[in-house]
């Protein structure tokens, strides 16, 4: 998501049509950086504050070896906690959602801990030297709300904080009342691809595949979609829908059914909009609903990708059908794109890739490979390191 999707008659030269070296996208080496540098330094979306509606819901958000509680207290406030029982490192919390009635209770041992995250008891507590409820409670995680967004990142980094990191966007999102969004479903979607991370963002990241690759998206908004470029670690895409009912089913019957949303600017009402979060996160706006995706590395070789959709407290049925078709289309677009992903990551360790050769239209690609370059410069290397010096290549490419 970075380029504008307009045709020119002139192609401009003046730039590096490369992209990352094969060997990043095989690299168990490299991946281990990427989970420190990109994933735990850089904010990731947990949940939506509706999905822990209640004193004692919780979500637990699993990622990059990383376990996270987010919890709603007795007062009513969220909080987010390490999912690491402080005695010998237990899950606290076992389900990914639920409710506590008062508190949490360790699984393991029975240690039991309050909804705050302070400690409040030991299983036979003389048998132990004198405990902190505070120090010894569960530790905390950084987080932020965003448009009722619930935010974690597991330890310092560059990246700004949330609230600056989208400050360009609120006034145009201000109009969708994402804060008072519902859930649509109980649960969110999860699924593994046997890829590398970067191969899906390299598709998601830019629209000059959607003519060819996604018949319902074309037919939505092609002509008009719009890919903006990597700013300060946010981007946008905007996709006014194209004149006519549509030539496909889900699409002339979206087109057809979508109210007229009053909350929206009239430029709101028959588009759709995506922001991008570096690294990895995307976050879809509807007239009648929002989305949001993201992937996480488990190894070199294999991704989980994980979202989850919300929708207007007061849907009606109106809202509730033009849902249903948006996800049909968004669907068919995810499956379409699966395997363009793995043809993607495949060709990474064929013997007759020399290197991907970018459009004008694929700037967003070479966008995200730039900022991949900047933080973790071992990816400047046109060839592998030697085995157990990636890190250590790393740092001094670093200094």
């Amino acid at each position: 998501m970075s380029l504008t999707l307009v045709d020119t008659t002139e192609t401009n030269t003046d730039w590096d049509r490369g992209g990352l070296p094969a060997w990043t996208y095989h690299s168990e080496e490299l991946t281990e950086i990427e989970k420190d540098v990109l994933f735990r330094r850089h904010w990731q979306l947990a949940c939506h504050q509706s999905d822990i509606p209640g004193p004692g819901d919780y979500r637990c958000f699993d990622m990059v070896g990383e376990r996270a509680i987010i919890m709603r207290g007795e007062d009513g406030q969220i909080r987010a906690f390490h999912n690491l029982c402080r005695h010998r490192g237990s899950r606290v919390l076992a389900d990914q959602q639920g409710q506590c009635k008062g508190a949490m209770v360790c699984p393991f041992h029975g240690w039991t801990f309050n909804l705050d995250g302070t400690l409040r008891a030991p299983v036979r507590p003389r048998s132990l030297p004198a405990l902190d409820p505070v120090k010894h409670g569960l530790k905390p995680i950084e987080f932020e709300i965003w448009m009722g967004f619930v935010f974690v990142r597991f330890l310092p980094g560059d990246q700004p904080s949330l609230a600056r990191l989208m400050s360009r966007h609120e006034a145009e999102t201000a109009p969708y009342q994402l804060a008072d969004m519902v859930p649509a479903y109980p649960k969110f979607w999860r699924s593994e691809m046997q890829v590398n991370w970067k191969s899906v963002r390299d598709v998601d990241n830019e629209g000059y595949h959607v003519p060819k690759a996604h018949p319902a998206l074309q037919d939505l908004y092609g002509k008009n979609y719009v890919d903006e470029p990597l700013v300060e670690g946010t981007n946008r895409s905007y996709a006014a829908f194209n004149d006519g009912p549509g030539r496909l089913w889900s699409v002339r019957n979206y087109k057809k059914i979508l109210p007229e949303m009053a909350n929206l600017p009239d430029n709101s009402r028959r588009a759709w909009l995506y922001l991008g979060i570096f690294p990895n996160t995307v976050i879809g706006l509807y007239p009648e609903s929002m989305i949001f995706y993201q992937e996480f590395p488990i190894s070199a070789g294999r991704t989980i990708q994980r979202g989850g959709s919300y929708r207007y407290k007061d849907e009606d049925r109106q809202q509730r059908l033009a849902r249903y078709l948006s996800e049909r289309i968004d669907r068919d677009t995810q499956e379409e794109d699966v395997q363009l992903i793995e043809w993607s990551c495949e060709a990474m360790t064929s013997s007759a890739f020399d290197d991907i050769i970018l459009s004008d239209l694929e700037m967003g690609v070479r966008n995200f490979h730039d900022r991949l370059r900047e933080l973790i410069p071992v990816t400047n290397c046109s060839q592998v390191p030697a085995p157990n010096t990636v890190a250590q290549t790393n740092t001094m490419m670093g200094q």
